[in-house]
Protein backbone atom coordinates (compact mmCIF):
# COMPACT_ATOMS: atom_id res chain seq x y z
CA UNK A 1 0.00 0.00 0.00
CA UNK A 2 1.29 3.30 -0.82
CA UNK A 3 0.59 6.19 1.76
CA UNK A 4 0.28 9.30 0.22
CA UNK A 5 0.78 12.53 2.77
CA UNK A 6 -0.91 15.65 1.41
CA UNK A 7 -1.51 19.37 2.64
CA UNK A 8 -5.16 19.73 3.45
CA UNK A 9 -7.44 21.20 0.34
CA UNK A 10 -10.53 19.95 -1.15
CA UNK A 11 -8.87 17.39 -3.19
CA UNK A 12 -7.33 15.77 -0.16
CA UNK A 13 -10.05 16.03 1.84
CA UNK A 14 -12.41 14.42 -1.12
CA UNK A 15 -9.97 11.20 -0.82
CA UNK A 16 -10.18 11.24 2.64
CA UNK A 17 -13.93 11.39 3.27
CA UNK A 18 -13.82 8.26 0.20
CA UNK A 19 -11.81 6.41 2.07
CA UNK A 20 -13.55 6.69 5.88
CA UNK A 21 -16.98 5.64 4.02
CA UNK A 22 -15.39 2.53 2.34
CA UNK A 23 -13.99 1.61 5.75
CA UNK A 24 -10.62 3.06 5.62
CA UNK A 25 -8.48 4.68 8.22
CA UNK A 26 -7.06 8.51 7.57
CA UNK A 27 -4.41 10.16 9.63
CA UNK A 28 -5.31 13.56 10.47
CA UNK A 29 -3.90 16.70 12.44
CA UNK A 30 -5.07 17.89 15.60
CA UNK A 31 -3.92 20.11 18.30
CA UNK A 32 -2.57 17.98 20.93
CA UNK A 33 -1.05 15.03 18.50
CA UNK A 34 -1.84 13.50 15.21
CA UNK A 35 -4.96 10.36 14.94
CA UNK A 36 -5.59 7.62 13.29
CA UNK A 37 -8.96 8.14 12.49
CA UNK A 38 -11.56 5.73 10.92
CA UNK A 39 -15.61 5.66 11.21
CA UNK A 40 -16.90 5.35 14.62
CA UNK A 41 -20.16 3.36 13.24
CA UNK A 42 -18.11 1.18 10.96
CA UNK A 43 -16.69 -1.82 13.65
CA UNK A 44 -14.34 -3.10 10.61
CA UNK A 45 -13.24 0.36 10.41
CA UNK A 46 -12.56 1.03 13.89
CA UNK A 47 -10.86 -2.96 14.46
CA UNK A 48 -8.43 -1.92 11.54
CA UNK A 49 -7.29 1.38 13.92
CA UNK A 50 -6.41 -1.61 16.57
CA UNK A 51 -4.70 -3.87 13.77
CA UNK A 52 -2.54 -1.33 12.32
CA UNK A 53 -1.15 0.18 16.09
CA UNK A 54 -0.84 -3.39 17.40
CA UNK A 55 -3.07 -1.72 20.16
CA UNK A 56 -4.70 -3.75 22.93
CA UNK A 57 -8.26 -4.13 22.48
CA UNK A 58 -9.34 -3.51 26.20
CA UNK A 59 -7.73 0.02 25.63
CA UNK A 60 -11.21 2.29 24.77
CA UNK A 61 -10.64 5.03 21.92
CA UNK A 62 -11.52 8.73 21.68
CA UNK A 63 -14.56 9.78 19.13
CA UNK A 64 -13.88 13.31 17.21
CA UNK A 65 -16.68 15.64 16.44
CA UNK A 66 -16.91 18.80 14.57
CA UNK A 67 -18.04 21.63 16.73
CA UNK A 68 -21.31 21.86 15.09
CA UNK A 69 -21.93 17.86 15.54
CA UNK A 70 -25.18 17.10 17.52
CA UNK A 71 -23.86 14.80 20.46
CA UNK A 72 -27.12 14.11 21.81
CA UNK A 73 -27.50 11.66 18.99
CA UNK A 74 -24.38 9.93 20.71
CA UNK A 75 -24.57 10.50 24.22
CA UNK A 76 -27.00 10.11 26.69
CA UNK A 77 -27.91 13.43 29.60
CA UNK A 78 -24.47 15.81 29.74
CA UNK A 79 -24.79 17.08 33.25
CA UNK A 80 -24.83 21.02 33.54
CA UNK A 81 -21.02 21.04 34.93
CA UNK A 82 -20.08 19.71 31.57
CA UNK A 83 -22.00 22.37 29.80
CA UNK A 84 -19.88 24.88 31.14
CA UNK A 85 -16.68 23.40 30.76
CA UNK A 86 -17.55 22.60 27.20
CA UNK A 87 -18.86 26.63 26.78
CA UNK A 88 -15.62 27.56 28.36
CA UNK A 89 -12.93 24.78 26.80
CA UNK A 90 -14.62 23.51 23.10
CA UNK A 91 -13.24 22.95 20.81
CA UNK A 92 -9.77 22.23 22.34
CA UNK A 93 -7.62 20.03 23.97
CA UNK A 94 -10.51 18.15 26.61
CA UNK A 95 -11.99 14.82 25.96
CA UNK A 96 -15.57 14.74 27.89
CA UNK A 97 -16.40 11.35 29.03
CA UNK A 98 -20.35 10.78 28.77
CA UNK A 99 -22.94 7.52 28.72
CA UNK A 100 -23.20 6.25 25.70
CA UNK A 101 -26.66 5.66 23.52
CA UNK A 102 -24.37 2.58 21.83
CA UNK A 103 -25.12 4.51 18.65
CA UNK A 104 -21.28 3.96 17.68
CA UNK A 105 -19.74 0.98 17.83
CA UNK A 106 -18.87 -1.13 20.29
CA UNK A 107 -15.64 -1.42 19.16
CA UNK A 108 -14.67 1.90 19.86
CA UNK A 109 -15.01 2.15 23.76
CA UNK A 110 -13.90 -1.82 24.15
CA UNK A 111 -17.07 -2.94 25.73
CA UNK A 112 -17.52 0.23 28.68
CA UNK A 113 -21.08 1.77 28.72
CA UNK A 114 -19.44 5.11 28.04
CA UNK A 115 -18.39 7.32 25.42
CA UNK A 116 -15.12 9.71 25.16
CA UNK A 117 -16.32 12.68 23.26
CA UNK A 118 -13.51 15.31 21.66
CA UNK A 119 -13.97 18.32 19.74
CA UNK A 120 -10.41 19.40 18.67
CA UNK A 121 -9.70 23.08 17.52
CA UNK A 122 -7.55 22.31 15.02
CA UNK A 123 -8.21 23.86 11.81
CA UNK A 124 -7.65 21.25 9.43
CA UNK A 125 -9.03 18.77 11.96
CA UNK A 126 -12.55 20.72 11.98
CA UNK A 127 -12.38 20.80 8.36
CA UNK A 128 -12.04 17.01 7.88
CA UNK A 129 -14.75 16.53 10.38
CA UNK A 130 -16.93 18.76 8.99
CA UNK A 131 -15.68 17.11 5.80
CA UNK A 132 -16.53 13.60 6.41
CA UNK A 133 -19.74 14.74 9.04
CA UNK A 134 -19.10 11.39 10.51
CA UNK A 135 -18.00 10.53 14.44
CA UNK A 136 -14.39 9.63 13.97
CA UNK A 137 -12.35 7.31 16.50
CA UNK A 138 -9.41 8.47 16.85
CA UNK A 139 -6.05 7.28 18.68
CA UNK A 140 -3.04 8.69 17.85
CA UNK A 141 -1.54 7.67 14.44
CA UNK A 142 1.78 5.95 16.08
CA UNK A 143 2.74 2.25 16.17
CA UNK A 144 1.25 1.03 20.08
CA UNK A 145 3.72 2.10 22.37
CA UNK A 146 5.71 4.41 20.80
CA UNK A 147 6.14 8.27 21.04
CA UNK A 148 2.71 10.11 19.90
CA UNK A 149 3.41 11.87 17.00
CA UNK A 150 3.03 15.17 16.09
CA UNK A 151 3.82 15.76 12.47
CA UNK A 152 3.14 14.41 9.75
CA UNK A 153 6.54 12.87 9.24
CA UNK A 154 5.98 11.07 12.32
CA UNK A 155 3.28 9.39 11.36
CA UNK A 156 4.76 8.54 8.19
CA UNK A 157 7.55 7.00 10.21
CA UNK A 158 5.37 4.56 11.80
CA UNK A 159 2.65 3.77 9.79
CA UNK A 160 3.97 3.82 5.85
CA UNK A 161 2.24 1.00 3.85
CA UNK A 162 -0.27 0.65 6.22
CA UNK A 163 -2.51 3.23 5.53
CA UNK A 164 -3.04 5.23 2.46
CA UNK A 165 -3.62 9.05 3.87
CA UNK A 166 -2.14 11.17 5.84
CA UNK A 167 -3.52 14.61 6.33
CA UNK A 168 -0.36 16.60 7.16
CA UNK A 169 -1.37 19.92 8.86
CA UNK A 170 1.92 21.10 9.77
CA UNK A 171 3.37 20.69 13.45
CA UNK A 172 0.64 19.83 16.33
CA UNK A 173 1.26 23.05 18.77
CA UNK A 174 -0.31 21.52 22.20
CA UNK A 175 2.42 18.66 21.88
CA UNK A 176 0.63 16.11 24.71
CA UNK A 177 -2.79 14.08 24.42
CA UNK A 178 -6.16 16.22 25.57
CA UNK A 179 -7.36 16.03 29.47
CA UNK A 180 -9.92 13.18 29.32
CA UNK A 181 -12.66 14.07 31.85
CA UNK A 182 -15.38 11.70 33.36
CA UNK A 183 -18.63 13.46 33.16
CA UNK A 184 -21.04 10.37 34.39
CA UNK A 185 -20.95 11.68 38.06
CA UNK A 186 -22.06 14.49 39.90
CA UNK A 187 -18.99 16.32 39.43
CA UNK A 188 -16.21 15.52 36.95
CA UNK A 189 -13.07 13.34 37.69
CA UNK A 190 -9.88 13.04 35.39
CA UNK A 191 -9.10 10.46 33.89
CA UNK A 192 -5.84 11.30 32.01
CA UNK A 193 -4.43 15.09 32.76
CA UNK A 194 -3.48 17.32 29.50
CA UNK A 195 -2.89 20.92 29.12
CA UNK A 196 -6.65 21.59 30.71
CA UNK A 197 -5.73 21.27 34.08
CA UNK A 198 -7.50 20.15 37.10
CA UNK A 199 -7.25 23.84 38.52
CA UNK A 200 -9.00 25.29 34.95
CA UNK A 201 -11.59 22.76 35.60
CA UNK A 202 -12.25 23.11 39.27
CA UNK A 203 -12.65 26.69 38.59
CA UNK A 204 -15.47 26.65 35.94
CA UNK A 205 -17.33 23.26 37.23
CA UNK A 206 -16.69 23.83 41.44
CA UNK A 207 -14.77 21.10 42.03
CA UNK A 208 -12.62 18.52 40.17
CA UNK A 209 -11.80 15.27 41.27
CA UNK A 210 -8.63 12.74 39.93
CA UNK A 211 -8.76 8.98 39.35
CA UNK A 212 -5.79 6.79 40.38
CA UNK A 213 -4.93 4.02 38.29
CA UNK A 214 -3.97 1.17 40.03
CA UNK A 215 -2.35 -2.10 38.06
CA UNK A 216 -4.71 -5.12 37.25
CA UNK A 217 -7.89 -2.49 37.12
CA UNK A 218 -10.08 -1.98 33.89
CA UNK A 219 -8.73 1.01 31.78
CA UNK A 220 -11.66 3.30 31.77
CA UNK A 221 -9.51 5.45 28.72
CA UNK A 222 -6.76 5.24 26.39
CA UNK A 223 -2.77 6.22 28.35
CA UNK A 224 -4.14 4.40 31.60
CA UNK A 225 -3.05 0.69 31.27
CA UNK A 226 0.41 0.30 29.22
CA UNK A 227 3.35 1.37 28.19
CA UNK A 228 2.98 4.36 25.93
CA UNK A 229 5.21 7.12 24.48
CA UNK A 230 8.58 5.64 24.61
CA UNK A 231 11.27 6.43 22.26
CA UNK A 232 13.09 3.44 20.41
CA UNK A 233 16.50 3.35 22.41
CA UNK A 234 17.58 3.32 25.88
CA UNK A 235 15.96 5.58 28.46
CA UNK A 236 16.14 6.92 32.16
CA UNK A 237 14.68 9.48 34.48
CA UNK A 238 15.99 11.34 37.18
CA UNK A 239 14.14 13.89 39.41
CA UNK A 240 14.49 17.39 39.14
CA UNK A 241 17.03 17.57 42.37
CA UNK A 242 19.03 14.96 40.89
CA UNK A 243 21.07 16.68 38.17
CA UNK A 244 24.46 15.00 39.99
CA UNK A 245 23.24 11.91 39.99
CA UNK A 246 22.36 12.10 35.86
CA UNK A 247 25.30 13.79 34.77
CA UNK A 248 27.66 11.03 36.69
CA UNK A 249 25.92 9.00 34.50
CA UNK A 250 26.07 11.04 31.45
CA UNK A 251 29.77 11.17 31.53
CA UNK A 252 30.16 7.36 32.68
CA UNK A 253 27.89 5.95 29.74
CA UNK A 254 29.98 8.71 26.90
CA UNK A 255 33.08 7.33 28.55
CA UNK A 256 31.91 4.11 27.19
CA UNK A 257 31.33 5.19 23.74
CA UNK A 258 27.49 5.49 23.77
CA UNK A 259 25.54 8.11 22.30
CA UNK A 260 24.45 9.99 25.10
CA UNK A 261 21.90 12.89 24.94
CA UNK A 262 20.12 14.98 28.18
CA UNK A 263 16.17 15.66 27.89
CA UNK A 264 15.13 18.57 30.00
CA UNK A 265 14.33 22.55 30.58
CA UNK A 266 15.85 24.93 29.46
CA UNK A 267 17.18 25.51 32.96
CA UNK A 268 18.09 22.55 33.53
CA UNK A 269 20.25 22.25 30.36
CA UNK A 270 22.74 25.05 31.47
CA UNK A 271 23.32 24.19 34.78
CA UNK A 272 24.40 20.17 33.33
CA UNK A 273 26.91 22.25 31.03
CA UNK A 274 27.11 19.03 29.03
CA UNK A 275 27.71 18.99 25.17
CA UNK A 276 24.72 16.84 24.06
CA UNK A 277 20.96 17.97 25.11
CA UNK A 278 17.60 17.89 24.08
CA UNK A 279 16.14 21.56 25.04
CA UNK A 280 12.37 21.02 25.78
CA UNK A 281 12.10 24.81 26.54
CA UNK A 282 11.60 27.36 29.12
CA UNK A 283 8.27 27.25 29.98
CA UNK A 284 5.39 24.42 30.54
CA UNK A 285 3.35 25.06 27.15
CA UNK A 286 6.93 24.49 25.72
CA UNK A 287 7.97 21.63 27.00
CA UNK A 288 4.66 20.15 26.60
CA UNK A 289 4.85 21.07 22.94
CA UNK A 290 8.22 19.93 22.45
CA UNK A 291 8.32 16.89 24.51
CA UNK A 292 7.34 14.31 21.64
CA UNK A 293 9.44 15.82 19.10
CA UNK A 294 12.79 16.09 21.08
CA UNK A 295 12.06 11.88 22.44
CA UNK A 296 11.52 11.64 18.72
CA UNK A 297 14.44 13.20 17.51
CA UNK A 298 16.17 11.75 20.14
CA UNK A 299 15.81 8.40 19.27
CA UNK A 300 17.16 8.89 15.99
CA UNK A 301 20.57 10.17 17.42
CA UNK A 302 21.06 8.81 21.01
CA UNK A 303 21.72 4.74 22.28
CA UNK A 304 20.61 6.89 25.66
CA UNK A 305 18.49 9.65 26.82
CA UNK A 306 18.94 10.52 30.19
CA UNK A 307 16.09 12.87 31.36
CA UNK A 308 15.79 15.10 34.01
CA UNK A 309 12.46 16.12 35.56
CA UNK A 310 11.66 20.14 35.37
CA UNK A 311 11.11 21.34 39.54
CA UNK A 312 7.79 22.25 38.63
CA UNK A 313 5.53 19.96 38.66
CA UNK A 314 1.64 21.20 38.79
CA UNK A 315 -0.79 22.46 36.27
CA UNK A 316 0.14 21.28 32.41
CA UNK A 317 3.31 19.56 33.80
CA UNK A 318 1.34 17.14 35.69
CA UNK A 319 -0.15 15.89 32.33
CA UNK A 320 3.71 16.18 31.36
CA UNK A 321 5.08 13.81 34.26
CA UNK A 322 2.84 11.10 33.10
CA UNK A 323 4.12 11.17 30.10
CA UNK A 324 7.67 11.33 30.65
CA UNK A 325 7.50 8.71 33.56
CA UNK A 326 5.62 6.35 30.59
CA UNK A 327 8.23 7.05 27.99
CA UNK A 328 11.06 6.17 30.47
CA UNK A 329 9.84 2.91 31.92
Amino acid sequence: MKTQVLKIDEDSLALAKWIIEGGGVVAMPTETVYGLGANAFDTAAVERIFEIKGRPNDNPLIVHIHKDYDISTLVEDVPEYAKLLAKAFLPGPLTMVYESKGTVSKAVSCGLDTLAIRIPSHEGAQKFLKFVNLPIAAPSANVSKHVSPTTAEHVFTDLNGKIELILDGGKSEGGIESTILDCTGDFPVILRSGLITREMIAQVAGECGEYVYKDGMRALAPGMKYKHYSPNCRTVLFDFNELEKAVKLYKEESGNGARVYLLCDDKTSKEAKVENVLNLGKDENAIASNLYLKLREGENIADLIIAVAPEKQDGVMVGVMNRLTKACR
